[in-house]
């Protein structure tokens, strides 16, 4: 099973008109809207495949401007993500080395962008 969220975009003057049929079609939920005439929605499908299908069916709906899909969720990616986290160790190989000096440790504001291994290599 795959979720994805699509932007709709379309003008002020028919947002309400593409969000009564964005409901009507059957093909998606709907969530929100702006008055700028963005709307959010979502898609289902066994797969991206059968997603992609109904996107370009919302796409074809009257005075729809752009339909893009912006995030996905994968039951079988989720699987696979939390097999790896499961196996995983919860902190990286510098923090537990007992050898580091915590002063020479740089944040940058993301820990997920930073390697800490290749940082530990740089220090010798």
């Amino acid at each position: 099973m795959n979720i994805s969220s699509i932007v709709v975009q379309t003008t002020p003057k028919y947002v309400e008109e593409v969000v009564q049929s964005l409901k009507d079609c059957g093909l998606c939920d709907y969530h929100m809207h702006d008055e700028k005439g963005r709307i959010i929605v979502t898609i289902e499908g066994d797969g991206v495949k059968e997603e992609l299908a109904k996107l370009k069916v919302i796409q074809t709906l009257p005075h729809v401007v752009t339909a893009d899909m912006q995030m996905s969720y994968s039951e079988d990616e989720l699987s696979e993500n939390i097999k790896v986290l499961e196996n995983a160790d919860a902190v990286p190989a510098v923090l537990n080395d007992e050898n580091m000096d915590p002063t020479q440790i740089v944040y940058n504001g993301d820990l997920k962008k930073k390697d800490l291994e290749e940082f530990a290599k740089h220090l010798g």
